[in-house]
């Protein structure tokens, strides 16, 4: 790892944070690779040992490392976390920044692009784990584990961007789905049965690599759940 340079600012926690994304940008620092102690930190950006703590939390609270105690602990690089960046657009959904929405609009666009991938990459294993996922969905449509039924439903969407084999398709919809999560309202067993019988008439199309037919269920599918949640 190269050193940093002394930080010469008001704001000295934010050119040190600056400096360390650099780092990961340019792949000096890699996931798992472990930052020098705060003495070595401050010493490097010339700054004190406040700084630098200061500087680590935000870095944590943006996902970027995670702070560990102990004789072994210390600041780590993640491998990305998506759950950081949908917990900043939740605090601007509760601000008001963000509306519902704003995330069925994300959805349709991102979810499109996807759709046209699935037709087009996804393998028949691909396409049965989908199906598995929606039988253990119509098994519980009367159960009363809302929990359970969510887990399912969002992961529905979290295989369907698997299924690119895209990483970034995969990211920004475990960002979305973690998102999702936060605004997720429990829904009737007869809107489950709905859900259910959509998703098998959208896998259908996928099968016969329909990529109009399936987006357009797709699209029919989150303007009625969008529906649902805002009555909610």
């Amino acid at each position: 790892m190269d050193d940093f340079a002394p930080a010469r600012t008001r704001r000295t926690f934010e050119v040190i944070g600056d400096q360390i994304r650099e780092q990961v940008r340019g792949g000096t620092l890699k996931p798992g690779d472990k930052l020098p102690p705060e003495r070595t930190l401050a010493e490097q950006f010339g700054t004190s040992r406040n700084a630098v703590r200061e500087a680590l939390r935000a870095l944590e609270h943006a996902g970027l490392i995670t702070l560990q105690k102990g004789a072994h602990g210390g600041a780590f690089i993640t491998d990305g976390d998506p759950e950081a960046v949908a917990q900043s657009i939740e605090d601007l959904l509760h601000l008001g920044g963000v509306e519902l929405t704003d995330i069925t609009d994300a959805r349709l666009l991102i979810e499109t692009a996807i759709v046209e991938a699935v037709v087009a990459r996804a393998t028949g294993a691909d396409l049965n784990r989908l199906e598995e996922n929606i039988d253990a969905v119509e098994k519980l449509t009367r159960d009363e584990n809302m929990d359970a039924k969510t887990d399912l439903n969002i992961g529905f969407h979290v295989l369907l961007g698997e299924c690119t084999g895209n990483p970034v398709l995969i990211l920004l919809m475990r960002i979305l789905m973690d998102l999702l999560r936060q605004v997720h309202r429990p829904i009737s067993a007869e809107d489950t049965a709905e859900v259910v019988a959509s998703r098998r008439r959208f896998l259908a199309r996928l099968r016969q690599r329909d990529a109009a037919g399936a987006a357009d269920e797709m699209s029919q599918h989150l303007a009625h759940l969008h529906k649902l949640f805002a009555a909610g």
